[in-house]
């Protein structure tokens, strides 16, 4: 079994390190070219025990916020949270199981989503459980048409 060392040191400047070495200038552009992969595999590429998930969402979201693009960060992290909970896509039918991952996903993407979002966030996730996306929809990334749509590019 292997110790996690995700909090030893600095790092950030590990986290960074590690996406450069990897040929990128940013986390965002590292992410960007691994499009709904979930956080924990971003996070495990860049360093299986000394890279955590989280570190991962707040680099993402700090540079968001640099950029004055939360609202697309919002989007991607449901697109990756989507992925890893329902990687056949959108269930045909919400029976009691499929109804348990959809609502996984989106419990977590609003935990993870900033307090300036969280109300947008909780509203979409509402309208996807009323009017349901077609069966295997499955967003490839944070421009998604129909993501768009639910939460536009406004930034609060």
């Amino acid at each position: 079994m292997s110790v996690d060392r995700s909090w030893d040191g600095n790092w950030t400047l590990r986290l960074y390190a590690r996406v450069r070495e990897r040929g990128h200038e940013s986390l965002t552009a590292f992410a960007e070219a691994r499009p709904a992969v979930p956080l924990y595999l971003l996070a495990e590429e860049l360093g299986k025990d000394d890279v955590a998930a989280v570190q991962v969402l707040r680099g993402l979201l700090a540079e968001a916020e640099r950029r004055k693009q939360v609202t697309r960060f919002v989007r991607d992290v449901l697109v990756r949270e989507l992925s890893e909970s329902l990687p056949n896509g959108w269930p045909a039918v919400l029976d009691d199981a499929s109804r348990g991952e959809v609502a996984m996903a989106l419990g977590t993407w609003t935990a993870y989503t900033p307090e300036t979002h969280k109300e947008r966030v909780r509203r979409v996730g509402d309208a996807l459980l009323a009017t349901p996306p077609p069966p295997g929809w499955r967003p490839l990334g944070p421009d998604d048409e129909l993501l768009r749509t639910l939460l536009p590019d406004e930034e609060v």
